[in-house]
């Protein structure tokens, strides 16, 4: 577990954060680790349970010692199921057994944690890129369960008596405009003050989701997902509805020379790819002038790592989605990371903010983290980190006869059954 802890920590934000409170770690014996600290800290509960990306899996020793930047090779665990590597083909299929030896806990399924009983011997991954073909794999029974249908595919699925839509998230994604804050014009804090305004989460939302499948998507005026402790509208609010007579005349005092701005759009990825054109007209009745260049999503992170200008093969603007649990605080999310080139794509710089999410990581009360996390959401805003644009739910769809899938905040495959 102590090798596992610093490999985590040497490729997780979050993780470094928590390592650079850390004394030292020790094992006193083989079912403890003991962790010493060089000042008080709030975050190692939220650091060690935190269950999306990147998460502190305990591994073999031998496993856990593999440089952490290096990719691992062996994925043996001590989990409720055992990876195939013989049968494993990048791309295309992943097989998982259950592990004979492994002992679950006496007691009900809890997220990613609690009891994890394994009804079935084996489970098959299958990748299915195009969306008809998961649809059609769905219902001709070749597939049991489709993580994540296309939004389109929700009204068919509702219909047919072999299916069955079931939620397992427990929070909410969300959707973000990220600014490249490096270069022209989106490095004038005032350019993306204007950007900010212009934006409306409802037209992204009815554009991307779509209005038939109403429930499944929320305007949200917090940059922490609504619904989750920190959550707050101040200082964000105004980016629900957005003004677009605000935005026009903040753009004409920016100084904005009128250059296009690139706006990267993947093809590929049936969840963000209608974001880009909501954007692109969105900021072109601002008065921007857009070039909105498609991509598949490989492409367009490998062109996002760029920091040229955007007409020498870099951008202004890309359009994702996070997933919740990423962004439940000052800390574990991204888009509020301030250290220059040490940030996620998009590489802001703003000493107060970076201040400001450090004294997050020394409180030690929750009314002082959610003071904090609100001065860093306040604080955002103001210098433009990124834009919000709502947020939504992609429940799976199920064969009927599977039951048993648990909420975790991620896709888990144990205490599933299929009659």
């Amino acid at each position: 577990m102590v090798a596992s802890i610093r490999r985590w920590g040497a490729r997780d934000a979050f993780g470094q954060k928590l390592m650079s409170f850390v004394d030292r770690l020790e094992a006193p014996d083989a079912k403890t680790f003991r962790m010493v600290l060089k000042e008080p800290t709030g975050i190692v509960l939220d650091a060690l349970g935190k269950p999306s990306s990147n998460v502190p899996f305990i591994m073999p020793k031998r496993v856990a010692e593999t440089d952490p930047f290096k990719v691992i090779e062996d994925y043996t665990g001590s989990g409720p199921y055992i990876f195939k590597r013989d049968e494993y083909q990048p791309g295309v299929k992943a097989v998982y057994v259950k592990n004979p030896k492994y002992v679950p806990r006496n007691e009900p399924p809890s997220g990613t944690a609690g009891g994890k009983r394994v009804f079935v011997d084996r489970v098959e991954w299958v990748s299915l890129k195009d969306p008809q073909t998961q649809l059609n794999a769905l219902l001709t029974g070749e597939i049991d369960i489709l993580e994540q249908p296309a939004f389109e595919q929700y009204p068919v699925l509702r219909k047919d008596n072999r299916v069955q839509i079931v939620d397992t998230g427990t929070v909410n994604f969300q959707y973000v405009l990220r600014f490249n804050h490096l270069v022209p014009p989106f490095n004038n804090p005032k350019v993306r003050e204007a950007a900010m305004w212009a934006m409306n989460q409802n037209a992204f939302l009815r554009a991307q989701v779509g209005p038939e499948n109403e429930g499944m998507f929320f305007t949200c005026p917090s940059m922490y997902p609504c619904g989750t402790p920190l959550a707050t509208p101040k200082g964000s609010e105004f980016m629900v509805n957005g003004n677009m007579a605000r935005a026009q005349q903040l753009l004409k005092e920016s100084g904005y020379d009128g250059k296009p701005i690139v706006i990267l759009r993947p093809t590929d990825l049936q969840s963000i790819h209608k974001l880009p054109l909501v954007a692109t007209q969105l900021l072109r009745q601002a008065g921007f002038r857009v070039d909105l260049i498609t991509m598949d999503w490989g492409s367009l992170v490998a062109r996002r790592a760029k920091k040229e200008p955007a007409d020498q093969g870099g951008w202004n603007i890309f359009l994702t989605a996070w997933v919740g649990a990423d962004i439940m605080n000052p800390l574990t999310s991204a888009p509020l990371a301030a250290a220059g080139e040490k940030s996620w794509a998009g590489w802001p710089t703003d000493a107060e903010l970076e201040k400001l999410r450090d004294q997050y990581a020394r409180a030690t009360t929750e009314a002082d983290k959610k003071r904090i996390a609100e001065a860093v959401q306040l604080r955002a805003t103001q210098i433009g980190t990124h834009a919000i644009l709502g947020e939504y739910k992609n429940p799976a769809a199920v064969r009927k006869g599977v039951s048993g899938l648990v909420k975790a905040g991620a896709n888990v495959y144990w205490n599933i059954q299929k009659n």
